[in-house]
């Protein structure tokens, strides 16, 4: 009679292990993956013009729409096939991801500092001043992007540095808010009030004290940015008001293709698939690193 409830016990905890040793690969998987993947989009970036196979500006109108290599009637030469002008697809998505990539980086870079500088004397200085800069904040986010952007293309013109200065226009009030919210926290902590009553000032207090604690929120939202920025730029190609052809890049390779689908699906597929992956995989890694990176989740 004593028997069986230590069996259902072992049995019970037996199932338990291999439940949260099932949990714990998955965890994993969502950090290697994504990070795997980042990975392969910067390496491709930096050594494009060593991996890519052809030049992904050339034309060639008798290989039109070649389909891949997997498919009947494609070639080895063009392992993805080739555009409505005979560009190498393959080509033209390994340059793509240095545009998309650079775009990226450096939008979040401007938003980020702008943002963080902004929140931080925000929430730290009060008073008149947040209520100010807040101000701004609610202006920046309440407008639409996309109008600001076309009327930087229409001014500026299409073009690299259009992009970037439309996605930075309004980029930086996200991180502002955040940033905000974390030093409000922060300010009241017993470390800053001894910083304070030991004679630092404001602009110390902020820099040495406020900035390193506010980091782990800040690497995690800008982790989610490079996915997001890319969609973005991408958006903005397709629409015609961001990297002017014929610079490669996937949201213009995705509207190249938009009128071939019924008979070269393959131009827009891939520079398509290729966002998706990135959307997801900064997402994927955005959850793992605030699962790391918060205390009050580690807990859980």
């Amino acid at each position: 009679m004593t028997v069986a409830p230590n069996i259902e016990a072992k049995t019970t905890n037996k199932r338990k292990g291999g439940v949260s040793r099932w949990s714990r690969i998955m965890k994993n998987l969502t950090f290697i993956i994504p990070l795997s993947i980042f990975i392969i989009l910067i390496l491709t970036s930096i050594f494009a013009p060593f991996i890519a196979p052809h030049d992904p500006e050339a034309t060639s109108l008798t290989e039109r729409r070649l389909p891949p290599a997997f498919i009947e009637g494609g070639s080895t030469k063009y392992l993805l096939g080739t555009d409505s002008l005979g560009r190498d697809v393959l080509s033209r998505v390994i340059y793509g991801a240095r545009v998309s990539l650079s775009v990226s980086l450096m939008v979040i870079a401007i938003t980020a500092g702008i943002g963080t500088l902004m929140g931080i004397a925000s929430g730290y200085l009060g008073g008149r001043i947040d209520g100010f800069l807040m101000r701004v904040v609610d202006i920046a986010m309440s407008f639409p992007g996309l109008v600001l952007a076309m009327l930087l293309a229409v001014a500026l013109g299409p073009g690299f540095f259009t992009v970037v200065i439309a996605l930075s226009a309004l980029g930086w009030a996200g991180y502002a808010r955040l940033i905000r919210g974390e030093t409000l926290r922060i300010r009241n902590s017993d470390f800053v009030a001894q910083a304070r009553i030991s004679g630092a000032s404001s602009w110390r207090i902020m820099l040495r004290h406020i900035f390193p604690n506010v980091l782990n929120p800040l690497i995690i939202i800008m982790t989610l940015a490079v996915g997001m920025m890319i969609l973005a730029e991408s958006g903005m190609s397709y629409l015609g008001i961001g990297i002017p052809p014929p610079t490669p890049s996937w949201g213009s390779m995705v509207s190249d293709g938009r009128n071939d689908l019924d008979v070269a699906w393959w131009i827009s597929t891939f520079p398509g698939i290729c966002i998706g992956l990135v959307v997801l995989s900064g997402n994927f890694l955005g959850d793992w690193l605030r699962d790391k990176m918060d205390p009050r989740l580690r807990q859980l």
